[in-house]
């Protein structure tokens, strides 16, 4: 068998998307250490298990190797320099940071898009890496009401999985949004009696009252919609459609033109949008494994980019 290209299988490596985290502990003498990393998924919910990787040849290797916890630190997009911090040679990087112990006693830091505080449940040697088994004994997640949206990275640089709403305002002409509470999603019916999903033209401020979170505040919706669900071209009606998505946990909208229609009940054929059914369609099949993606393309074709964190690495994680 001939030898792999390693720069090549690197490259083909970093196509695939990932977060960004930076992973904590305490050495021996109770001094804080971490590294930025890609290289961390989940394992297990029951019992609660994480997995990172760390390179044996980097600067906290042994402090790693014989801790009994650390942290991963999903960071977030205002975090990017936070990441280049970890991944530098940077001395004292914890003096750049806001962090405190976490449940475990591992530093966990401020303006995250959530973090997870472990002890040690395993270690697997792994060629030119360890993988470290965490149990997770804390954590702290951000809903979607706080719009915090995490560092993505791919192809060596970062990517948002967020679209800022007001940059796209000059392009898209309509913008909706699929609204859920309790396995039923929000649809509309308009003056043709065909139901729609809420849609303007566009995403905000309710001062505008021709925009999305204006009509949902009206309708007493009073939900944020901030995770990107698809962004595609209408060829022929020449404009740009953004879609999010967002969960709803207050009471019913008391409108008899608004109201929440279970999965099961729902029959896509009668929206009168075709893209608006293959988006419905997409949400409830994707609903149901918890593996959302970003649809980019146009209302015929394209692709379903999936940001979810995996035990890929690129380089095992960028280990100072």
């Amino acid at each position: 068998m001939s030898a792999l290209d390693l720069k090549q299988l690197r490259r083909a490596l970093g196509a695939f998307v990932t977060g960004v985290t930076v992973v904590t502990t305490l050495d021996s003498e109770g001094n804080p250490r971490g590294f930025t990393a890609n290289s961390f998924t989940s394992v297990s919910l029951e019992p609660p298990l994480i997995l990172v990787c760390i390179g044996k040849s980097g600067a906290s290797f042994e402090a790693f190797r014989n801790a009994g916890g650390y942290a991963v630190n999903i960071l977030s997009e205002a975090q990017r320099d936070v990441s280049g911090v970890f991944a530098s040679q940077v001395e004292n990087r914890f003096a750049n940071v806001d962090w405190v112990p976490g449940p475990a006693g591992n530093p966990v830091f401020d303006g995250t898009a959530a973090w997870l505080d472990c002890t040690m449940h395993e270690q697997v040697d792994a060629g030119d890496h360890v993988i470290l088994i965490g149990r997770v004994i804390g954590f702290e997640a951000f809903s979607d009401a706080d719009r915090v949206q995490p560092l993505g990275y791919c192809r060596g640089a970062y990517v948002s999985f967020g679209i800022n709403a007001e940059t796209l305002g000059a392009r898209a002409t309509r913008v909706g949004a699929i609204i859920e509470r309790e396995g039923a999603v929000l649809l509309l019916t308009d003056k043709n009696d065909q139901s729609t999903l809420p849609t303007a033209s566009d995403l905000g401020p309710t001062s505008n009252p021709s925009s999305l979170r204006a009509q949902l505040a009206r309708l007493g919706v009073n939900v944020d919609p901030s995770l990107l669900f698809a962004v595609f071209e209408d060829r022929e009606n020449e404009h740009l459609s953004v879609f999010y998505r967002a969960m709803f946990s207050g009471e019913k909208p008391d409108e008899p033109q608004a109201t929440f229609v279970p999965f099961e009940e729902i029959d896509v054929a009668d929206l009168a949008s075709p893209a608006d059914r293959d988006m419905l369609t997409r949400y409830i099949r994707e609903r149901t494994t918890e593996s959302f993606g970003i649809y980019v393309g146009d209302q015929h074709d394209g692709v379903v980019h999936a940001p979810r964190l995996q035990s890929r690495s690129e380089n095992g994680g960028r280990e100072n």
